[in-house]
């Protein structure tokens, strides 16, 4: 027998959705999670993929909870809708769908930096790792511990390898100050190319770490505030669906 989240990923496969796995479990793979409950996945919004979702959802017994009800149109237009399985073996699972996401390409873009990876015999398609970066950069407390340890994953796993997109990202995306001085300090011939995103690169070698953790928290800030100001429209359409519902 799978367990629960073997059963709702394989059954996924079984229809031919084309998804990217993304949230906790997909930062549990990357080595940044110990755990992580729900099925958090990017979709291909076309009407033939729903179609392929629309299968799997029914051999996973699975029902829409909440709001929005399970329309392309929301999907589209940057929702998140949201199910639970009922069937024996992914009983009480709960899988979360979105197509589009502040800061990120489209599926398509996303599709081509995937990362592909063997899990239960499956090959599960995980949204690539700086992608999922920038989808947690939201207002939720609990992304930003999780952004800065998938940076520090990423930085352990791949340190040795002096491949320019990975330098940048780390001086880009990397939350701990002796990280940062450090890569900063072997690639100093890379900063300019990231400066214009971190204007404090420029200053790094004069910080202190506590300077370096008040100008992250200033990026912190910038990133959760442009996050409210993107789901204000998308909470309020939200309510007047409830509203209706009730």
């Amino acid at each position: 027998m799978l367990n629960p989240i073997h059963k709702v990923l394989s059954t996924l496969k079984l229809n031919r959705v084309k998804f990217l796995l993304m949230g906790g479990q997909a930062c549990v793979l990357y080595g940044a999670a110990e755990f992580s409950r729900d099925t958090d996945i990017a979709l291909l919004a076309s009407p033939d993929n729903l179609e392929n979702l629309v299968r799997a959802l029914k051999d996973l017994s699975a029902e829409v909870v909440a709001v929005p009800p399970f329309q392309l149109n929301f999907l589209q237009g940057g929702h998140a809708v949201h199910f639970r399985c009922h069937h024996p073996e992914a009983e009480g699972m709960r899988l979360d769908v979105m197509a589009v996401m502040r800061g990120l390409p489209s599926f398509e873009v996303l599709w081509e930096r995937r990362t592909t990876v063997q899990l239960a015999n499956d090959d599960i398609e995980l949204m690539s790792l700086p992608d999922l970066v920038n989808a947690k950069k939201t207002q939720r407390d609990k992304d930003w511990p999780m952004i800065r340890r998938l940076a520090e994953a990423h930085y352990v796993s791949f340190r040795d390898e002096e491949n320019t997109e990975k330098i940048c990202f780390w001086l880009r995306e990397l939350r701990t100050p002796v990280l940062l001085r450090e890569v900063a300090e072997r690639f100093p011939e890379f900063v300019e190319r990231v400066a214009d995103n971190r204007k404090f690169l420029g200053s790094l070698a004069s910080m202190t770490d506590f300077d370096i953790e008040m100008a992250l928290n200033k990026e912190e800030m910038v990133e959760r505030e442009a996050d409210r100001a993107y789901w204000k429209p998308l909470r309020k359409e939200l309510e007047t669906l409830r509203h209706f519902v009730g």
